[in-house]
């Protein structure tokens, strides 16, 4: 009979709350950190970036003075860009990440193609990864372009299949004018590698960034707890969406320290990461919809009260939310306006009911991180407090 691997001792316990506060301050949402947005990007190990203006929300709500155009900048200036990477969604990481974390996930992003393989029988998909390559590397291609010159070679294929098939089988960068701020464009493609050059492949892995196998499992678990730990196994899992990779914490193990939650759940951490007292003042923050603090852990009480777990969606689209005492509280939209414009109404929807300091709170905070994606010299906004008329959670 196999013997259990067993501890001396019990685990420390961290409470919801004891959690709650070390994710923020990994998150950079306990308190405003007064780094660049480069940084910021590489600490967080990228920001979700499903739709194009959260990433810049996500930035106003985590650093001191934000200025979006800084942001920008760095992708204009090819210093960070926009890829499909965790979770196979698209992220806005550096350069360096986006060359370095795409191979370590891209066995997920294969696994994509079993959900369109009757849309590619009688495809080569060595040969439509070659084709498309040689397609998006000798200019970046808009995505319908590129979909209709692979239905030209292979016109009884799926076009959305031979579409889906060329960004998972290639690390396909979402050129700018999409992305920055102020400015629109369609989706248009080349590879990472001809997008952000041989200088970012050497400093990504110091090797050639076409036969990488990118970042080391262990490397991806460090950072992932520097951003949302403490954290277990399935955690982190949930994050990349990659799977067995209990070994890889268990060759760490004598690196890391153990805890557990209220449940008994074994969590792993940093030796020298923040891990505040539970009742350090957690201020209201505003996020974007997909903010990777929501998506990002297996068990998501530490942020999600149980009770509004279902309250975050809308079918698959997701709700711009808010954070108060450290805790999901509701969900908010900009009427008669948008970021960056100066004006508009603020409603904020809460799913409980909030005392007066909290909601003049809330508002000081959501007319803040407006006010600091606008360009206008005097922005104004009017904030309403509306009932909540979503689901319930269930």
């Amino acid at each position: 009979m196999a013997s259990k691997t067993t501890h001396p001792l019990p685990h420390p316990v961290l409470s919801t709350r004891a959690l709650n506060r070390a994710t923020l301050a990994r998150q950079l949402l306990l308190r405003r950190a007064a780094m660049s947005a480069k940084d910021a990007v590489t600490h967080l190990v990228g920001l979700q970036a499903q739709n194009v203006k959260p990433p810049y929300v996500q930035l106003a709500a985590r650093l001191d003075a934000f200025d979006p155009e800084e942001l920008s900048g760095l992708m204009a200036s090819r210093e960070v860009g926009r890829m499909v990477t965790l979770r196979s969604t698209i992220h806005t990481h550096t350069a360096e990440d986006c060359l370095a974390l795409r191979p370590f996930v891209q066995p997920l992003i294969e696994r994509e193609l079993r959900i369109f393989r009757d849309g590619l029988v009688g495809v080569d998909l060595d040969r439509l990864a070659a084709l498309s390559k040689e397609l998006v590397e000798e200019r970046p291609v808009p995505l319908k372009e590129l979909k209709a010159s692979l239905v030209e070679r292979w016109p009884d294929a799926d076009p959305l299949a031979l579409s889906v098939a060329a960004r998972c089988l290639l690390p396909l960068v979402q050129v700018t004018p999409r992305g920055l701020w102020g400015h629109s464009g369609q989706v248009t493609l080349t590879t990472a590698q001809k997008w952000f050059g041989a200088e970012a492949a050497e400093a990504a892995d110091g090797r050639d960034a076409a036969t990488s196998p990118g970042i080391a499992p262990e490397a991806a678990v460090l950072r992932y707890l520097a951003a949302f730990g403490p954290a277990s196994v399935k955690d982190m899992q949930t994050w990349c969406r990659l799977t067995r990779l209990g070994p890889v914490f268990e060759r760490l193990r004598d690196q890391l320290l153990t805890f557990q939650d209220e449940y008994g759940v074994e969590l792993f951490d940093l030796p020298d990461a923040p891990r505040p007292d539970a009742d350090t003042p957690a201020p209201p923050r505003f996020l974007p919809e997909y903010d990777n603090l929501l998506l990002s852990h297996a068990d998501r009480t530490r942020v999600v009260p149980f009770e509004y777990r279902k309250r975050t969606w809308n079918g698959n689209q997701g709700y711009r939310t808010f954070l108060v005492d450290g805790f999901l509280a509701g969900i908010w939209r900009l009427e008669d306006g948008a970021e960056g414009d100066g004006h508009g109404t603020l409603t904020v929807q809460a799913f409980g009911g909030l005392t007066r300091a909290q909601r003049d709170a809330v508002a000081e905070e959501g007319v803040r991180m407006l006010g600091s994606l606008s360009s206008a010299a005097s922005p104004s906004y009017a904030v309403r407090f509306a009932e909540f008329s979503g689901p319930a959670a269930k």
